[in-house]
């Protein structure tokens, strides 16, 4: 067995299967019962309220949505922010106007960097940019 840190509170301890110890894990799922109870009662809560309710941090919520442990379609007004510019989103990452400037930034390096003269054009790309919206 593998000795570590926990990550969240600093204590040694035999590392199995989760990256926490056994009293963090413990009370990470009260926080989670804490904030499903909550949403139960009041639906239309925010992501402010819910925390300051609870007393459970925004980071932590976020990782509850993220793991799909609370259903953000149920609870109206939640959401959390982008990870680029803070924006309010509902799902993801990023909101729409920053992935939209990534994929920008992606195909415009594409375009910029021309292959070696040497090399074979093709089977040298290893990705493509996606971009949805755009009409086929």
């Amino acid at each position: 067995m593998e000795l570590s840190n926990c990550p969240r509170c600093g204590r040694l301890f035999a590392k199995a299967f989760r990256d926490i110890c056994p009293a963090c894990l413990k009370e990470i799922e009260q926080e989670y019962e804490r904030c499903v109870a909550f949403l139960r009662e009041k639906r239309h809560a925010t992501m402010h309220e819910l925390s300051e309710e609870t007393k459970v941090s925004p980071r932590q919520i976020t990782q509850f949505i993220r793991e799909g442990r609370i259903s953000i379609y149920q609870a109206p007004n939640l959401t959390y922010d982008c990870e680029v510019c803070g924006n309010p989103i509902r799902e993801g990452h990023m909101c729409e106007s920053c992935r939209n400037r990534l994929v920008r930034q992606i195909q415009e390096a594409g375009i910029a960097k021309e292959p070696d003269k040497g090399e074979s054009a093709s089977g040298t790309r290893a990705y493509q940019a996606f971009e949805p919206s755009r009409d086929k």
